[in-house]
């Protein structure tokens, strides 16, 4: 994974496709589905992240422009 939101993407289906799988005993299936709520308990947390790091960067062209004065580092998305 290059940790961009698009690779998450990819990653989520991924998962998908792997609970899916009709060839999976139940436990194989008991360990996909703990690993599927531990994937998205952190891809909240990401998802959340990059739409504050948006919300920001929507704030400062509001107000300042979008040459105007920059963020703090923490705030800055790459786009």
């Amino acid at each position: 994974m290059k940790n961009t939101l698009s690779d998450l993407n990819n990653y989520l289906f991924e998962q998908l496709e792997r609970l899916n799988d009709d060839s999976l005993t139940d436990e194989q299936l008991e360990i996909q589905l703990r690993k599927t709520d531990q994937i998205v308990k952190v891809s909240e947390k990401i998802i959340a992240n990059g739409e504050l790091a948006f919300k920001a960067i929507q704030h400062k062209d509001k107000y300042y422009g979008t040459g105007g004065k920059s963020l703090p580092p923490m705030l800055e998305g790459e786009w």
